[in-house]
C-alpha cells in the first residue's frame, strides 16, 4: 500500500472517529443559532482551572473549535497565533476549544508548533455538540453583547480572512 493512500486512510478514519465524538449520543440538539446568544459553557484550561463564556461578558469573541489530528485545524494555527498577538490585552477574546483531547497531548502540540493561544478542553464534545458543530474546524465570532454573528466551517486561508470576520463583531 502506497505512503498516499495510507495517509488517507489515516486521515479518513480520524475524520470518522472525530465524528463520533462530535456527534455521539450523549448530545442533545444544538443551541447555537446565529443571531440568537451564544450558548455558555464551562471548560477547564490547559492548567484544569475552569473558564467559563460568561467570564468575558461585553467582550467580542472568537471561539475556534479544533483537534491536534485535524490537518485543516493545523494549517490554520499559525493565522490564529498571528490575531492572537497582534490583538492580545485588546478587547477581544479569543479562545480555542480543543476536541476530544488531554492536556498533555495538546501541550506537546502548542510547544512542537510555537503556539500560545489559549486553549480550552471539551474532552467529551459536549460543547461541540452543543454548538452544532458540523466538523472541525468551525469558528464562532460572538459580538460584546453575547450574540452569536457568524460561523465559519473549515480552516482560513490566511491572517485578512480571520480580520474581515472580526470587523464583524468590533465595532
Amino acid at each position: 500500500m502506497s505512503k498516499t493512500l495510507k495517509a488517507i486512510l489515516v486521515i479518513i478514519l480520524a475524520s470518522f472517529t472525530l465524528g463520533l465524538v462530535i456527534t455521539g449520543c450523549a448530545g442533545g440538539p444544538s443551541t447555537a443559532v446565529i443571531g440568537e446568544p451564544a450558548p455558555d459553557f464551562t471548560l477547564p484550561n490547559l492548567d484544569g482551572e475552569s473558564v467559563s463564556l460568561t467570564d468575558f461578558e461585553g467582550r467580542p469573541m472568537l471561539i475556534n473549535f479544533w483537534n491536534t489530528g485535524c490537518p485543516p485545524c493545523r494549517e490554520e494555527m499559525p493565522y490564529l497565533q498571528e490575531v492572537y498577538d497582534e490583538r492580545q490585552g485588546s478587547e477581544l477574546v479569543m479562545l480555542t476549544i480543543n476536541i476530544g483531547q488531554n492536556a498533555a497531548t495538546v501541550k506537546s502540540f502548542l510547544h512542537d508548533n510555537n503556539l500560545s493561544l489559549p486553549v480550552l478542553l471539551d474532552a467529551d464534545a459536549a460543547v461541540a455538540r452543543r454548538y452544532g458543530m458540523p466538523g472541525i474546524p468551525t469558528t464562532f465570532f460572538i459580538d460584546r453583547d453575547g450574540i452569536l454573528r457568524v460561523k465559519v466551517i473549515g480552516g482560513f486561508p490566511n491572517k485578512t480572512v480571520i480580520d474581515s470576520r472580526l470587523s464583524e463583531i468590533m465595532s
